[in-house]
């Protein structure tokens, strides 16, 4: 089975992350590129333009991202270019943020609140999540979504924990909807 493009490149770099020792700077650059194209669309359209050419792309790349990332980065932006995976470069990237937090052992963690929680809240559900899982350290992103009612949602890679009252809520719907009393017959 072909491996998909984000873990042939994220792969390459991570391996390369770890060999120079450059873990910590290639994250943090893989975060900021990320937050460029994300918050640049003239970016994405630039690069993905049909009569704009592969040199002219690779010479936006150098104008963008050199000097302020590293050669290894730019070097990586402009192989995706040249091999025609630029439209990739978030998914790369993901993956090879995601391949660097295993290697560290730090955890992701989407958290939903009815409510925005205080500091405390905050450092009390991190806390547990520290004492209940393998990760030294987690990166920690908090939505308010007042649908839940109360409780939370707690989102780790494939794991989740939901304690929130609107899913209780659900599930005793469900279980009512299920009780079939017979004719005549009294329940409990």
């Amino acid at each position: 089975m072909a491996k998909l493009v984000s873990n042939v490149y994220g792969d390459a770099l991570f391996e390369l992350a770890v060999e120079t020792g450059k873990v910590d700077d290639f994250l943090q650059e893989a975060e900021g590129v990320i937050e460029v194209v994300k918050t640049n669309d003239g970016f994405s359209q630039m690069m993905n333009h049909p009569k704009i050419n592969k040199e002219e792309k690779l010479q936006i790349i150098d104008e963008i991202f050199k000097g302020r990332v590293s050669g290894e980065m730019v070097g990586l932006l402009r192989m995706l270019e040249e091999k025609d995976h630029i439209k990739d470069i978030e998914d790369v990237l993901k993956y090879f943020i995601e391949r660097v937090y295993d290697y560290k052992k730090i955890g992701r963690a989407f958290i939903s609140t009815p409510f925005e929680l205080t500091d405390a809240q905050k450092n009390d559900v991190e806390k547990r999540l520290l004492e209940t899982t393998a990760y030294s350290s987690f990166v920690m992103d908090y939505t308010v979504d007042p649908e839940l009612i109360g409780g939370m949602v707690i989102r780790i890679k494939d794991r989740v924990v939901d304690s929130s009252i609107k899913t209780q809520i659900s599930k005793l719907s469900h279980e009512l909807s299920n009780i079939q009393l017979k004719v005549g017959e009294c329940a409990p």
